[in-house]
C-alpha cells in the first residue's frame, strides 16, 4: 500500500464521543475528511445535529446519536443502533467527558461519583462493547481521549497575574492519568485480536475567555510558544486511526507542543 493510501479512513466506520467540544469538533472533521463514516454522540443532540448538518453539507457522511453516557440503556441502545445501521465499528473514540466536581477537592461524595460513574464506568462499559464487535471483524482502533494533566501536576505559575481559579480539580487528573494505564491494559487484552488502543494526552486550548496573562504564562511553559488551536488534533487522530499506525497500540501520545517534554 502507498504511505500516504495508508493514512485513509475510506471503508471504516468511526464512533466518537461528544463532538461538540473544542477538540471533539476538530476530531469530527479529521474522521470525515479521511473518508470515514461517522457517528457522534453525546447529551447534547441539538449541537450534534447542526454539526452533522455542517459536515453533510460538505458531502461527508456524518450522524448525530443521542447518547447518555450516565445510562446504561442509553449506551446499548447507541452501540446497537451503529450496528444496525453499519454493520460494524472500525474505529472508537473516547473523547466525551463530564466536569462535575473539577473545581477544588471540596465536594460530596456523590458529586465524585457522578464524574466516575459517567468518565469512567461508562468509558469501560462502550470501550468493551465496540471491542467485542472488532473481535469479530479481527481488528479496530480504539482511541482515548485524555489530557497532559493525566501526566503532569498543576503548574501555578500558569496562573500567575490572573484571577483564574486553578482548575481542574484532583478527580481530572485522577481519571486523565487512570486513562493513560487503562489504554495500556486494553492494549494488552486486546492485542492478540489485531485491535490497537492508543491514548492522546492533548495541552491546553486557547480560548478567546482566556487572560492574556495566562495565555503568555502557559505558552512560555511549552516548547513551541503556543497553545493548542482548532486543527492541532486532527492529524494524530487520523494516523491512530487509519493503518498507518498498525504496529502502535499501548501508547501515550501527547500532543501538547512540549508542555510534558520540560
Amino acid at each position: 500500500m502507498n504511505v500516504l493510501e495508508s493514512f485513509a479512513l475510506k471503508g471504516k466506520t468511526a464512533l466518537l464521543t461528544g463532538g461538540a467540544g473544542k477538540y471533539g469538533r476538530q476530531m469530527v472533521a479529521a474522521l470525515v475528511e479521511a473518508g470515514a463514516e461517522t457517528y457522534i454522540a453525546s447529551r447534547g443532540i441539538e449541537a450534534l445535529e447542526k454539526i452533522a448538518a455542517e459536515e453533510r453539507a460538505r458531502g461527508f457522511n456524518v450522524t448525530a446519536l443521542q447518547l447518555d453516557l450516565g445510562n446504561e440503556q442509553s449506551i446499548k441502545d447507541v452501540h446497537a443502533t451503529i450496528l444496525k445501521r453499519s454493520g460494524r465499528i472500525d474505529i472508537l473514540v473516547n473523547n466525551a467527558v463530564t466536569r462535575c466536581a473539577c473545581a477544588g477537592w471540596d465536594n460530596p461524595l456523590e458529586f465524585y461519583d457522578q464524574g466516575l460513574h459517567i468518565n469512567v464506568s461508562a468509558l469501560f462499559m462502550l470501550t468493551n462493547l465496540c471491542a467485542e464487535d472488532m473481535k469479530k471483524q479481527r481488528g479496530g482502533s480504539i482511541i482515548n481521549i485524555g489530557s497532559m494533566m493525566g501526566m503532569v501536576g498543576i503548574e501555578m505559575f500558569n496562573y500567575r497575574g490572573t484571577t483564574m481559579g486553578q482548575n481542574p480539580g484532583p478527580i481530572y487528573a485522577f481519571e486523565k492519568g487512570g486513562m493513560i494505564n487503562f489504554t495500556r491494559w486494553a492494549a494488552s487484552i486486546l492485542g492478540p485480536y489485531n485491535i490497537r488502543v492508543n491514548c492522546i494526552s492533548p495541552g491546553g486550548f486557547e480560548e478567546p475567555t482566556h487572560p492574556k496573562e495566562f495565555v503568555k504564562n502557559y505558552s512560555e511553559r511549552t516548547q513551541l510558544g503556543r497553545m493548542a488551536n482548532s486543527t492541532d488534533l486532527k492529524g494524530i487522530v487520523v494516523f491512530l486511526g487509519s493503518d498507518a499506525s498498525a504496529y502502535i497500540t499501548g501508547t501515550n501520545i501527547p500532543v501538547d507542543g512540549g508542555y510534558t517534554a520540560k
